[in-house]
């Protein structure tokens, strides 16, 4: 099937990703992401009139991320515009897609706004109130830390839940490094040429502003924080964990950024693309949850459910993103569905350039669309796990109007 929403070619944006405690640690994230899709829409010439829903994706609290969606949709300019604020750990990007598409696929909107935006860094301390407890003392958690470190449900950490898959597939730590490998060198694909490729949908040399918004601070010139690993490098470091297999090497890192992406009618998208020939729609999507404290494993049965959405099966894809907190994600993608493991996330992925949450697939969407524009169209499918052992797909087509 194919959805009624369509993705006008060249309408969405990612900034750069920071490193942790990065330059973009001090910006609010919601205001951060108003002020850089006011900039990217007056490139594009899209007035705010435009947009008749809008959806907010963010998983840290900022201060008055309360008032969400039209919060953001009024320091756009568009203060007649509502919409949802969505949270699903790192499937939040997949599910504001959603969110949009729904919305035009049930004749309630014409043209969607979906932007996702997260700071890793700074995140916020809540204290829960517990004035009948013992002492009237109440709890607290690191919103980002404490959250990275215990699921509830099992109380184990993220990492644990590689390690029990490659336990599971039997993966060792030098099959892991020879992909990170790999990973990196799809990424300098993207910084040829003076960073062509990301330059397709990345506002380059990129400006920083102050925490008003009303200075530049600091230059970025692409993502920062990007490890240059070497096999050597990455033998010698040990597991995290004792007994395990998956090192500091072989994960992502934190990070701060946001992405925006706009969902149209065919005919609305035809006029707001930038280049009218080229139509993106959208063909299925998959939920999809593994055993508990296995969740690398969940992204498969998410992608196969887009598939099975479409009538589609892996062999008919032309292009396939992951989000890969761990690359231990991929090797078990690939053993699970055939897919050929070095071809998958060409010119980049979280493994590399980051994991700010919410932003991370919206970005990895972007970049699927302009590597299937870059090789004459086809089909690509996004695909990427997430807290609670959950996972999110969304199979994209790029190809003539």
């Amino acid at each position: 099937m194919a959805f009624k929403a369509e993705i006008p070619y060249g309408n969405y944006w990612s900034t750069p990703f920071a490193k942790w405690q990065g330059s973009l640690a001090s910006l609010h994230s919601v205001k951060f992401a108003a002020h850089v899709a006011t900039h990217e829409l007056g490139k594009r010439d899209i007035p705010v009139e435009t947009f008749d829903f809008g959806v907010l994706g963010i998983t840290t609290p900022q201060q008055h991320s309360f008032y969400g969606s039209p919060w953001l949709m009024g320091m756009l300019g568009a203060g007649n515009v509502g919409g949802p604020t969505v949270s699903q750990a790192c499937a939040t990007s997949v599910r504001s897609m959603l969110a949009a598409v729904q919305e035009i696929e049930t004749d309630m909107a014409t043209c969607a706004l979906a932007i996702c935006c997260d700071r890793t860094s700074n995140g916020p301390h809540i204290y829960y109130p517990a004035p009948n407890g013992i002492g009237g003392t109440g709890d607290s958690e690191n919103c980002v830390l404490d959250n990275m470190m215990t699921d509830p449900l099992g109380n184990h950490s993220m990492i644990q839940t590689a390690e029990n898959v490659a336990a599971r597939y039997q993966l060792s730590t030098e099959q892991q490094h020879e992909l990170v490998l790999r990973r990196e060198e799809q990424y300098q694909d993207a910084l040829a040429d003076q960073c062509a490729f990301q330059k397709r949908y990345m506002t380059l040399p990129f400006d920083v502003p102050n925490a008003k918004f009303r200075k530049t601070v600091a230059t970025l010139h692409g993502d920062e924080g990007i490890a240059a690993s070497t096999a050597e490098g990455l033998a010698n470091l040990k597991p995290v964990l004792d007994g395990g297999t998956v090192t500091y090497g072989a994960q992502t890192h934190p990070a701060d950024g946001n992405a925006g992406m706009i969902f149209a009618t065919p005919e609305k998208a035809a006029d707001l693309s930038t280049d009218p020939k080229i139509a993106v729609r959208i063909l299925g999507f998959g939920l999809a949850r593994a055993e508990l404290a296995y969740m690398p494993e969940a992204p498969v049965p998410a992608a196969e459910k887009a598939l099975q959405q479409a009538a589609m099966t892996i062999q008919q894809v032309d292009a396939v993103k992951t989000h890969n907190p761990f690359v231990a994600n991929d090797l078990v993608f690939a053993r699970a569905t055939g897919a050929d493991v070095t071809k998958m996330n060409n010119y980049g992925c979280s493994l590399v350039w980051g994991h700010p949450n919410a932003p991370t697939g919206l970005r990895s969407s972007i970049e699927l669309i302009e590597e299937l524009v870059v090789r004459g169209g086809g089909v690509g499918l996004f695909t990427g796990c997430a807290a609670g052992d959950t996972a999110m797909a969304v199979l994209l087509e790029v190809g003539d109007r």
